[in-house]
């Protein structure tokens, strides 16, 4: 008797995305503006931790919300961060705040395309400099003058390594 035929794996079904990859069993279906249906990251498993994601994105998102009215605090990185945060802790959270009109496009603009709206970049960097090139102006300490460096340096070398759209 010959053993039974094996079935072909989820994994070497022969599916492919759009782009002709191989499918991921686990990729949600996209939404049709772009944005996944389910979060990317997956819920945390315990209750604490849920907890705790779901504080700091709370934290994140206040933050965030604040920085649309003052200039020098960026926004975008804190509903980032916020929907990071929301996406590990409930589905109704994450939700929530991609259904938001002021914020929800912010954060699916991104996860779309992962660039910078144009000027955004050169802005982003100025802001940068400004601010921490006042704070290491008005700082007494050594210590800290290279410490506030060593961040702008930082950010800024990440902020030059984001692309930017056309």
């Amino acid at each position: 008797m010959e053993p039974p035929a094996e079935q072909p794996s989820s994994e070497t079904s022969g599916t492919t995305q759009p782009d002709g990859a191989p499918a991921k069993p686990d990729a949600a279906p996209a939404k049709p503006d772009g944005a996944p249906a389910k979060p990317e990251g997956a819920i945390a498993a315990s209750r604490p931790a849920q907890v705790t994601f779901a504080v700091i994105g709370t934290i994140a998102l206040a933050i965030g919300v604040v920085g649309i009215v003052v200039p020098v605090l960026p926004t975008t990185p804190f509903l980032l961060l916020a929907a990071a945060c929301y996406a590990r802790a409930s589905t109704r959270l994450y939700g929530w705040l991609l259904g938001q009109p002021a914020l929800g496009p912010i954060i699916v603009e991104w996860r779309r395309s992962r660039s910078l709206p144009p000027g955004v970049k050169v802005r982003a960097v100025a802001v940068v400099v400004l601010t921490f090139g006042l704070s290491i102006i008005l700082v007494d300490q050594a210590l800290l003058r290279v410490g506030l460096l060593a961040i702008a340096v930082v950010l800024v070398a990440f902020l030059l390594r984001l692309p930017t759209r056309s």
